[in-house]
């Protein structure tokens, strides 16, 4: 049985699918390709895919449905992959059930990384939530004890479900919409600034350069992302 990690990709434009088969087949993944939302959605269904890389401008349907479809039955990673670049297509995508966005033109490098986060994040599902250790910041999600460089955090109790919650999701994007849902319950203009005001309190209490953060980023228009939990941890 191939142990190899399998990867749909459904995209209908033939150049894509010849760069993005060259740049997979010199790394251990097996590819299945799709040309049309129909065919794409078939063959997540009958092959299980550990990944599906996903583009939105699709011949017989949009993306944002294809990917709405897919989170009915599965929980596979899917990241997007897309020339639409603006802030309103990303959180669009994200919302519908996306977990990572990239806008074309991006590199192999760039990919190769979101697919190693996707990997990760299937394979922990269901299992016990370990300490997430990014650099000098360690979050023990059982004991809910956060330290920098060895130093214990105090953070509020909203403050520390935000950072728990980036924590599970540490080098995906999570919008604004999505971290609201999570620590408030809803979405208002009144936790969308108390999301903002919260992160920046956090950042200064982690961050070592809060103006430049470096555990938590922004994704200008869209949400933050979690550094990559630290290899090995």
């Amino acid at each position: 049985m191939p142990t190899e990690p399998l990867i749909l990709l459904i995209e209908d434009e033939a150049p894509m699918r010849r760069f993005l088969r060259a740049a997979l087949g010199a790394h251990p993944y097996r590819l299945l390709e799709a040309d049309t939302m129909r065919t794409g959605l078939a063959l997540a269904a009958s092959h299980a895919p550990d990944v599906i890389l996903l583009d939105l401008g699709l011949p017989d349907g949009d993306g944002l449905d294809a990917t709405s479809r897919i989170r009915e039955w599965s929980t596979t990673p899917i990241i997007v992959l897309s020339a639409r670049g603006l802030e309103g297509d990303k959180v669009a995508a994200l919302d519908a059930g996306a977990d990572d966005y990239l806008t074309k033109p991006f590199s192999v490098g760039e990919l190769l990384a979101r697919i190693r986060v996707a990997l990760r994040h299937a394979t922990a599902t269901g299992k016990p939530d370990p300490a997430v250790v990014v650099g000098p910041l360690r979050i023990d999600l059982a004991t809910r004890i956060v330290t920098v460089n060895g130093a214990e955090v105090h953070l509020t109790p909203t403050e520390y479900k935000l950072l728990a919650t980036l924590a599970r999701f540490a080098g995906r994007v999570l919008t604004h919409r999505q971290l609201v849902k999570e620590v408030w319950g809803g979405h208002t203009t009144t936790a969308t600034q108390a999301l903002r005001v919260h992160m920046n309190q956090i950042r200064h209490k982690i961050e070592t350069n809060p103006a430049r953060p470096l555990l938590i980023t922004t994704e200008p228009g869209v949400g933050y992302r979690m550094k990559e939990q630290d290899p090995g941890s």
